[in-house]
């Protein structure tokens, strides 16, 4: 049966609007919005008439959560993270691998797509193979021993075994042949970003210019910038209509350059993404991923020499953080966590606007997830 959430606010695809009511059809997606003074008559009203409604959050770059792990290749631990993740607002997630073997990958390919369209919780939109085409200049908590240069033969049994479900690899630039593989599998609809790079600022045009649209998590795992070596990190700030991926937990960049980063891209052209690893959730301590010790220290996942190994964020904390330190609105954060993640892969989702699925926040003042409903059905409440 269709009803309305009335609601204090909604931010809604071009904009913000204050009080009124939200059509959800019975079919799961959403219909009109109507203004306070529209009230519609002889329906069912869902009221939120203190909290705002936002669209669910979109996190395309994702490794595991509560010590459940992509790479471990166990569909009900992947179930485990989908059904979490809706308490952190997200609704549409992107399970991301670290750097193995071609053969433990292709592994993966085939239980997602034994398992397609399986989860409990939050969607799955497809498989993000963070490596193993990147240097191991810049490897950071990616194991080295798997590293090695894009082959398109390769990528084709990778893509056939998902059925379609492998939909972005991260790769560095410099290796060999990048330009011809990135522009075959864009050919397919896989999204190419770049990243765990010593790449020189051509080297990055020149994958750019093959078709490839996102820097992956930018700035972590790339050359220092200076006046003098653009780098890969120049290209990323000064390239047209590319995403540049962001880790907002102060720890991987420091607010200041968050805020550069927002003054120069803008909301339209950053999205927000966690990177977080199986410690996400879990207490202080030693854990292993892809056969590298991580320790986690006052929440920050460290390799043995030191150096930040992903992290334990949340993308409900990453909204929260960019507000809190002023960075930018909270329409823009939401928007970065919602609408932009969504648009760099051609998804319909993150947006609320008429026959779009109803996945969708109920917020708090402080932007703090009260729940979560997915396709216009309650799946979360906090207790």
């Amino acid at each position: 049966m269709s009803y309305f959430i009335h609601a204090k606010k909604f931010y809604l695809d071009h904009g913000v609007e204050e009080r009124g009511y939200l059509e959800i059809q019975d079919n799961g997606q959403f219909g009109f919005y109507y203004s306070e003074d529209e009230k519609p008559k002889s329906a069912a009203i869902l009221d939120f008439k203190n909290f705002s409604i936002a669209p669910g959050y979109v996190d395309t770059h994702i490794h595991g959560l509560m010590n459940n792990d992509v790479n471990d290749c166990d569909w009900n631990e992947i179930n485990k993270i989908s059904e979490k993740l809706l308490q952190y607002g997200v609704t549409s997630w992107m399970p991301t691998t670290v750097t193995t073997s071609s053969e433990k990958l292709d592994e993966i390919c085939k239980t997602f797509a034994a398992h397609k369209g399986q989860e409990k919780g939050a969607k799955i939109l497809g498989i993000h193979f963070e490596g193993s085409y990147f240097t191991k200049e810049h490897g950071g908590a990616e194991n080295p021993e798997f590293m090695e240069d894009p082959s398109i033969e390769e990528f084709d049994k990778w893509y056939r075994d998902s059925d379609g479900m492998l939909r972005k690899i991260s790769l560095a630039p410099e290796r060999k042949n990048v330009p011809q593989f990135v522009r075959h599998i864009v050919k397919k609809g896989v999204v190419a970003s770049l990243g765990h790079t010593s790449a020189t600022y051509e080297e990055a045009r020149k994958a750019l210019d093959a078709g490839a649209t996102m820097f992956n998590h930018t700035f972590n795992g790339m050359n220092l910038l200076s006046q003098h070596t653009p780098n890969i990190i120049g290209c990323a700030l000064t390239a047209d209509d590319v995403f540049d991926e962001m880790i907002a937990d102060g720890h991987h960049i420091k607010p200041i350059i968050l805020q550069m980063l927002f003054d120069l891209k803008g909301p339209n052209h950053i999205v927000l993404m966690t990177d977080c690893l199986r410690t996400g959730g879990m207490p202080d301590g030693e854990y292993v991923l892809s056969g590298m010790k991580v320790t986690v220290r006052n929440h920050i996942a460290l390799l043995e020499n030191g150096k930040l190994a992903g992290s334990t964020l949340t993308l409900d904390k990453a909204v929260r953080n960019l507000v809190n330190w002023e960075v930018c609105k909270p329409y823009e954060a939401i928007k970065m966590a919602t609408y932009t993640p969504a648009r760099s892969l051609n998804e319909n989702c993150g947006c609320i606007l008429p026959d779009r699925d109803a996945d969708f926040n109920v917020l708090d003042s402080n932007l703090n997830v009260l729940k979560t409903f997915v396709n216009g059905k309650e799946k979360y409440s906090v207790k």
